[in-house]
């Protein structure tokens, strides 16, 4: 089933290893698991600090590793941003950040969250989620 849903996604620390204002490595199956994403219908919208020169490194970085964004820093594309008017809060269904509760799960976790609409909890610093949850399970169950 496509989808039309919009993701808000943060740069340092989540597509990317946090080395602001440098780039970071790409962290581990990001760009794989945001191809897939896009190529499911959802559309991508590169949510970040970064502004003017290092956010346009960001978006050209993530062009050349195969991810154009619906809008980046907006709600939609050719949004104008009237601080008078509007909220610095754009709008997505959903917000992928590292510095989420709990910290961020990987992307193999987003991933299975957002396609198995997993639920998942927080237990001090780390994201039960999916992989995590179901090994719990076993090992409560004696499987």
């Amino acid at each position: 089933m496509i989808s039309n849903k919009k993701l808000a996604i943060d740069f340092d620390g989540t597509i990317v290893e946090d080395a602001y204002p440098g780039i970071g490595k790409p962290k581990t199956f990001a760009f794989e698991t945001l191809k897939r994403l896009q190529a499911e219908g959802y559309r991508l919208i590169l949510w970040t600090y970064r502004s003017g020169k290092t956010l346009d490194e960001a978006v050209e970085f993530c062009r050349k590793n195969g991810i154009e964004f619906y809008a980046v820093n907006s709600s939609f594309e050719g949004e104008v941003f009237d601080h008078e008017t509007q909220s610095r809060k754009i709008d997505a269904d959903l917000f992928i950040d590292d510095r989420n509760l709990g910290g961020f799960p990987g992307w193999g976790e987003v991933y299975n969250i957002i396609k198995k609409k997993i639920e998942f909890r927080v237990e001090g610093k780390e994201v039960l989620a999916y992989s995590k949850l179901k090994k719990e399970k076993r090992r409560f169950f004696g499987f």
